[in-house]
């Protein structure tokens, strides 16, 4: 397996847009594994994970390394073809000619049903790669992506992501557009058999909890909570399994392979969870300045004022679309 490789097709990013395959990929990364293991993992069965490995290994990103005779049955082991991946600008369509944007940030399931729209409904492909917040604005500023999403809190000023976007593009202007304010908190198991009240009983040691990625909003919150509290790491069991969506993170609370994980109400709604609401953040769009004179963002933004897509995300529940399409300019 090769230390690092660069991606060299755009279909190999087209891939990698969906998260389950992201996901999949981070894990063959590590090492070997079966599509059995694959499918434990995430809760899933192997005929899921097959149909996307497949993809995987259609766009080289992995291949079969192995196989060992089973009880009757040929276990097949596949790998990453590399232990990390360099995503390179030259692969991002001009923003001036092709009907395709390349997102890369933090998930929401409003930005991903947005995404959908667009396709649906605006002849625009939004591809959506869920990285974290932080991540994707290092993307932006690395020019690997055309735009961002990010919900990250500036304990100093109190301000979302703002502080970030200026440090990060300090002489670039850049326009931040609201998609929505968003609910989150603490998802659980229905009627809440572990008790849980608060961030605090994640230090419990019969308390098991799913983590996000480093570099989301949600897990800088987290930690930050963790420590204002006197809380490791270390004390919170779960605290290094990690999902890269508000969707893994709340199928693994409803599969039972968590006690509790931090996330979206709307996801914890789509899962039949208990919820404990802890705060409500600002979740933007992030995008040079300049490019809202094409046509692709232009129509992002004729979405976020239209009547249909604040309807549908409001009744995702845990959304607030009263600032929906707002815009900032650094």
């Amino acid at each position: 397996m090769k230390s690092i490789e660069h991606l060299h097709s755009f279909d190999q990013i087209k891939i990698l847009a969906d998260p389950r395959r992201l996901t999949i990929l981070r894990r063959l990364m590590a090492g070997p594994a079966t599509l059995t293991q694959l499918g434990q993992m995430m809760g899933e069965h192997p005929a899921w994970v097959r149909h996307h490995l497949k993809q995987l290994e259609l766009a080289g990103l992995i291949e079969l390394v192995s196989t060992k005779m089973g009880a009757g049955f040929v276990e097949k082991f596949y790998q990453a073809r590399a232990q990390a991946f360099i995503l390179q600008q030259t692969i991002l369509p001009d923003l001036t000619r092709a009907n395709t944007l390349i997102l890369l940030g933090s998930h929401d399931i409003a930005l991903d049903m947005l995404a959908q729209s667009l396709t649906e409904h605006a002849d625009l492909e939004l591809l959506v790669l869920p990285v974290g917040s932080l991540d994707g604005l290092i993307a932006l500023r690395q020019g690997l992506a055309h735009l961002t999403s990010c919900h990250l809190l500036d304990i100093d000023s109190g301000e979302y992501n703002l502080p970030y976007v200026h440090h990060l593009f300090p002489e670039r202007p850049m326009k931040l557009v609201t998609l929505a304010h968003r609910e989150q908190g603490l998802m659980l198991a229905p009627g809440n058999p572990r008790r849980i009240q608060g961030i605090a009983d994640l230090g419990r040691g019969d308390v098991s909890f799913i983590n996000r990625n480093a570099g989301s909003g949600t897990r800088l919150w987290l930690d930050k909570q963790l420590g204002r509290l006197g809380i490791s790491g270390e004390q919170v069991r779960g605290y290094n399994l990690v999902a890269q969506t508000h969707t893994a993170v709340a199928q693994a609370v409803a599969q039972g392979r968590a006690d509790t994980a931090l996330g979206l109400a709307a996801a914890a709604r789509q899962h039949n969870l208990d919820f404990i609401p802890l705060f409500q953040e600002r979740f933007d769009l992030v995008m040079p300045a300049e490019s809202l004179e094409e046509q692709g963002p232009r129509r992002i933004m004729d979405a976020l004022h239209g009547g249909e897509f604040r309807h549908m995300t409001e009744t995702l529940g845990g959304y607030n679309t009263a600032h929906t399409g707002e815009e900032i300019t650094t």
